[in-house]
């Protein structure tokens, strides 16, 4: 598996190398493969302006390689965001937040010029939802918003001991039928107490790059 992600975050490197500046700002998302992608990227480090994370664990990576992390409020602009995903259906529609930062992973996204995900093969499917779908929930609203999700058809599982970076809870929803990705993605984000939900539809990447 390690080699797949070594190859897939390669891949980025050579689509985004010859069009990085030193103005350039990247987009850095989150887990296995995109830390792969950092300790890539620290090779190219000299080429552009810096980086905007997604997430405290990613940010803490890319200072380790001396990359410099600005928040998003502190650029006009982010080239590219560069993350993987949970799942990846053939019009590009997203399942993310398997590890729970897909909150600021599609914020970052919606602010990029370009989204590039980056996976293993494994991670293609033909429809999304055998991933449980994530939905970040604020604390005091979880056993509301688990309620609304039962009368959509889901079934929510709380993720015992973990908190997202906003201080957050993150509900699991299994058994919800995702075939139309945005009309569910507007749903849930309309449920009160929920921040975002883990569906990319409206935020999916422009290119998908697969691992060999």
């Amino acid at each position: 598996m390690s080699a797949a992600k070594i190859s897939v975050a390669k891949k980025a490197i050579d689509y985004i190398e010859k069009k990085l500046s030193i103005e350039t700002v990247l987009g850095i998302g989150t887990g296995s493969t995109v830390n792969y992608f950092i300790k890539e990227l620290d090779a190219y480090k000299n080429l552009f302006r810096g980086a905007v994370s997604s997430s405290e664990a990613s940010s803490q990576l890319l200072r380790e390689k001396n990359i410099e992390v600005f928040s998003l409020n502190d650029v006009n602009q982010i080239d590219f965001y560069i993350d993987g995903a949970d799942e990846v259906s053939p019009n590009n529609f997203l399942i993310k937040g398997g590890g729970g930062a897909h909150t600021r992973e599609k914020i970052v996204a919606a602010a990029a010029q370009e989204f590039i995900c980056i996976v293993d093969k494994t991670k293609m499917v033909d429809k999304l939802g055998a991933f449980p779908l994530p939905v970040e929930v604020i604390p005091e609203a979880r056993s509301s918003v688990a309620r609304k999700i039962v009368a959509l058809g889901g079934k929510p599982i709380y993720r015992e001991n973990f908190i997202t970076d906003q201080g957050n809870h993150i509900i699991d929803v299994e058994e919800i039928d995702i075939s139309e990705p945005e009309a569910l993605e507007i749903l849930l984000n309309n449920i009160p107490g929920v921040v975002d939900n883990g569906i990319f539809a409206f935020n999916k990447p422009e290119v998908v790059l697969v691992s060999d």
